[in-house]
């Protein structure tokens, strides 16, 4: 199943798509269906279906819009290891958070703030916790994943490097598009495995690769974090960048007003966002 979180007027909800329908299931919180458990996210899927829903009306959210917790993993494919500062492949998963006020949706604008010209693109495959725990082993970590969805971890590089810890440059309002839809783990490869993952910069390709390069595939991830950390409904394990981010290039692209970046992964869609200065965005509200 494929679902999607939207507004439509002051009315906020949730739809289900069938082909390149979207019919309305009312006003669903998706985060809540899954903190209510597997038997929740079954039943959603025999929910009536209410009316067809006209798409061009509808603001998209993101899928899970308050997820108790957004893990990242940096440095995972071993190509963007090397084209990093740091060269090396890691021997552990370098995790770092993201935060809900960060999140916005499908064709939302990824927002350049006014105190930085080196806004990165990052195209993500994200796997949404349904079932929660803690020292989940590799054999059963896949069967704690609900589904799947797209991420563009948009960075603020100059912030990013001006400390050992990611965490400021991975979290400026307004950078991390999430969507367009959440799609129940049934619909995809095991641990998402497999998948042809692409970013494009204005319609030229600028990352693409394969979920099997994954250094720490997802059922490792998983592992790694529950070891540490219970996981719960509703988390997001953002798995990694591959090679071609705009900073390690000669001369270096970061996105700019007006500029359109796509994520499509095999399977689960395109995530389309525009680019704005944070200056034109205040002046237009």
């Amino acid at each position: 199943m494929r679902y999607v979180s939207y507004v439509s007027g002051q009315q906020a909800g949730l739809a289900v798509r069938d082909g390149a329908e979207l019919f309305d299931l009312g006003s669903v919180d998706l985060g809540k269906v899954l903190a209510d458990g597997p038997g929740a996210v079954a039943a959603l899927a025999r929910a009536p279906r209410g009316k067809r829903l006209d798409q061009a009306t509808l603001r998209f959210l993101p899928p899970v819009a308050r997820p108790p917790k957004i893990v990242c993993v940096g440095l995972n494919y071993v190509d963007h290891a090397a084209e990093s500062p740091y060269k090396d492949v890691p021997s552990y998963p370098a995790v770092f958070p993201r935060f809900a006020s960060s999140l916005i949706g499908h064709g939302e604008a990824i927002v350049r703030p006014a105190v930085s010209a080196q806004l990165d693109f990052e195209g993500e495959l994200v796997a949404v916790i349904g079932r929660g725990g803690r020292h989940i082993s590799r054999e059963a970590a896949l069967d704690h994943v609900a589904g799947y969805s797209i991420f563009n971890d948009g960075s603020i590089r100059d912030y990013q490097f001006k400390s050992p810890q990611w965490t400021v440059g991975k979290n400026f309002d307004d950078t991390g598009a999430f969507g367009p839809e959440f799609v129940t783990a049934d619909e995809l490869p095991p641990g998402g495995k497999g998948l042809k993952i692409e970013t494009r910069l204005n319609g030229v390709v600028v990352q693409s690769a394969n979920t099997s390069d994954l250094v720490f595939p997802l059922a490792d991830l998983i592992f790694y974090l529950s070891e540490a950390i219970t996981l719960e409904p509703g988390d997001l394990i953002i798995t990694g960048t591959p090679a071609g981010v705009g900073f390690a290039r000669k001369p270096p692209l970061f996105m700019k007003d007006g500029d359109i970046c796509e994520v499509e992964i095999e399977g689960l869609g395109v995530l389309r966002n525009p680019v704005r200065d944070e200056v034109a965005v205040a002046s237009a509200a």
